[in-house]
Formats: C-alpha cells, sequence, structure tokens
C-alpha cells in the first residue's frame, strides 16, 4: 500500500471536514439561502485580507484575478511598473503586455528579494507609471519581496499610483495587512492558504484602485470588476458562481479564523517553513531563496550528481510524496515543499524524511538521518 501524500505550493491537501461541506446538496446562488453563504465568505475573506475594503470572490484560477488586476485599472498605453524575480513575476509582465500596457520591468535574480530603493529609482526615472506589480511570496523561487518597503517607497514618489501585489501565496500564510501597508489591489486564490480546490480567486479592492477602474479602458468582460462590485456587496455575484467551492470556503475560514485564528495560523506555517529550511541545510543541501525566504514553501537544490526528475520520480512513485519542480530556467533544478495551507508537524518531518529516502535511493549518501533529526528537534518544541 502506498498513502499519496500531496507536498506542492498549491493544489494543498483539503480537510475531511471541508470536503464533507462540499458534498452537501448543492445550492441555487439565486435564491434566498444562498446569501447568508456569500456574506459569511466576504466577511472572512476581509478578516484575513486585513481590510475594510471589498474583497472580490471570481470564479477562476489566480490568474484570472491577476489579469483583472490589470484590465480593469490600466488603459492601453498606460506604464506600469513589473517587479520580475520569478515565473510569477514574468507573468505580470506578460498580463500588462497583453493589454497593451507599456511595461517597465525591474529584474531580481531569482531566489531574492527586490530592493525597495530600486522601485523609488525607477519611479523617479519614470514619473508617468501608473501602477507597481509584484509578488508578496514568488512561489517560483519560494522568495519573499518586502511589500511594506516597496509600497513606503510608491507614496515617497510624488504623483498617484497603485501598488499591486499577487499574493496568492502570501494571504493566509504571513502577515500582510493590506490597509495598514497601504496596497490597492491584493490577489488570492482557493487552492494555498485557504485549503480548497482550485477554482476561486479574490481581490482585495482600495478606494484608489475603484477610482481608477471607474476610468480604465481595457476590453473586458467576464472579469469585469465594476460589474462584481455592484452585485457583490449584495451577496450576488455578475454569473455563475463556484457555489461548491463557496460552501467550503465558509467551513475553511471557519477553521482559520474562529479555531485556529489568523495569528496562530501564520505562526504555525513559520514553524513549518523554519524547521524544513533548517534541516534541508543539516543534510547538506543548499536553499535557493536563504536570504529571503518565504514562510509558504521551501526551494532546495538538487544535490550535484543527482538527476532532479528521477528524484521526483522516486519521491512520487517510490514513496507516494509529490513536491513540486522548479520552474522556467529551474525546471529540473530544484524542487520546492510546501508548508501553506493543511500541514502540521508531522507532515513537515515526513517530507524531510521522504527526501532523505529517495536520496539515498539515487546513491547520495550526504547527510542522511540529519535532517529528520533537526526538523524533529525543532517542530518538539512547539507547542
Amino acid at each position: 500500500m502506498l498513502k499519496r501524500r500531496l507536498f506542492t505550493p498549491g493544489p494543498v491537501p483539503v480537510p475531511d471536514r471541508v470536503r464533507l461541506a462540499m458534498a452537501a446538496p448543492i445550492l441555487h446562488h439565486r435564491q434566498a439561502d444562498f446569501l447568508p453563504l456569500f456574506e459569511t465568505c466576504r466577511e472572512g475573506l476581509r478578516r484575513i485580507f486585513q481590510t475594510e475594503e471589498p474583497v472580490l470572490i471570481l470564479a477562476s484560477s489566480g490568474t484570472g484575478a491577476m489579469e483583472a488586476a490589470v484590465s480593469n485599472v490600466l488603459s492601453p498605453g498606460d506604464h506600469a511598473l513589473v517587479v520580475r524575480g520569478g515565473k510569477f513575476g514574468e507573468r505580470w509582465a506578460e498580463i500588462c503586455e497583453a493589454y497593451g500596457v507599456r511595461t517597465t520591468c525591474l529584474d531580481v535574480t531569482w531566489g531574492e528579494a527586490v530592493d525597495p530603493d530600486a522601485v523609488r529609482v525607477a519611479l523617479e526615472a519614470s514619473p508617468d507609471i501608473r501602477a507597481v506589480y509584484l509578488q508578496a511570496s514568488e512561489t517560483s523561487t519560494a522568495a519573499c519581496h518586502p511589500v511594506r518597503e516597496v509600497a513606503e517607497a510608491v507614496r515617497a514618489v510624488p504623483g498617484e499610483r497603485l501598488v499591486v501585489v499577487d499574493a496568492i501565496t502570501a494571504v493566509g500564510v504571513y502577515d500582510l495587512p493590506m490597509d495598514a501597508w497601504g496596497l490597492d489591489i491584493v490577489v488570492s486564490g482557493s487552492q494555498k492558504a485557504f485549503m480548497l480546490p482550485p477554482g476561486l480567486a479574490f481581490l482585495g479592492l482600495s478606494e484608489r484602485a475603484r477610482h481608477f477602474a471607474s476610468s480604465a479602458s481595457s476590453p473586458r468582460y467576464y472579469f469585469d470588476l465594476e460589474k462584481e462590485l455592484k452585485n457583490q456587496p449584495k451577496d450576488q455575484t455578475a454569473y455563475t458562481p463556484a457555489v461548491t467551492l463557496l460552501v467550503g470556503l465558509a467551513e475553511a475560514l471557519r477553521i482559520i479564523l474562529d479555531e485556529e485564528g489568523l495569528e496562530a495560523t501564520w505562526a504555525r506555517t513559520e514553524s513549518l517553513a523554519h524547521a524544513t529550511r533548517e534541516a534541508m541545510l543539516a543534510m547538506g543541501l543548499r536553499l535557493l531563496a536563504p536570504n529571503a525566504p518565504s514562510p509558504a514553501c521551501t526551494a532546495v537544490y538538487v544535490p550535484d550528481g543527482i538527476d532532479g526528475p528521477a528524484l521526483r520520480k522516486v519521491l512520487r512513485d517510490e514513496l507516494g510524496v509529490n513536491v513540486a519542480d522548479g520552474q522556467g530556467a529551474l525546471k529540473g533544478k530544484i524542487f520546492r515543499v510546501a508548508h501553506l495551507g493543511f500541514y502540521d508537524r508531522f507532515d513537515a518531518v515526513s517530507a524531510v524524511a521522504a527526501v532523505d529516502m529517495a536520496l539515498g535511493r539515487l546513491g547520495w549518501s550526504g547527510g542522511r538521518g540529519l535532517g529528520v533529526a533537526r526538523a524533529t528537534e525543532l517542530l518538539g518544541e512547539r507547542s
């Protein structure tokens, strides 16, 4: 018997009680019993986003929310600054270009964090920039960007512009207060810290972002946030919502907000990430983002002499453990282990043990057993 374990940074495992909630008879989204469900979801999302502003819900992947965060606030010919430090930073630039937005890319070495001062310099050099796009947690490299400091740098330069953050693997993972940091658009997705299957995207929108949306002329139909802003405060959606996923979202929000607590969720995630990083180092492995690590996942270089695809194949087919490959130029060179969402300390120890066992089966002999010992030591200290 081989028990399957999922350690990818989206999708993540779904708690049994969330899956059972989604197995209930489906609601009709235009009838009265849907309204309290949608209200519960909207209000819970505002708590997790730490905002008094509306958080819209779309039936799409997180990329749909990213696209909406471009098409709804910028017009063709507008100028945007994109922090490009990984696969998803590249995605911001690709979306901007698809909508005819002039794009200046601030390139950052993969695995490193952007320098907020470099953002300020770029804005001073191009004062017509109307929006700055960046990741909070760049999932492809397991690196965090200093969002608060970037937002402060943006506000320090005269002019009215938006700070738009892909927080798909940051919201619900660590403290990222939308209002307190002055963020204009924050996007996330269901298959990450929210412990759901893919299919829901979330967008927090500041008053400034809503003002930009009122004059933007990029084409849009389904991803028209002004339509959603008219409907969702009434606990309705412009188009058919993913009702079953919303039922699951309400249950997941109860777990996060009312049972574990948001701060405890952040602390648990960070403890798993810290223990995993320390375990990998104890084994003699190298981390991709040692100076700016994200709690969402850990990116580890495949050791010299080991084939990356072979390592993941042993993990998946022989040990039942799925980890994520690298993306773009890192494909086959790293593996990524997730910590966000429905994971506990025994999951983290299991992931470390699986990597140790898989490397051993492929003939690697460095640091065997040391990672498990280190993870167990660190996680055993957590109450």
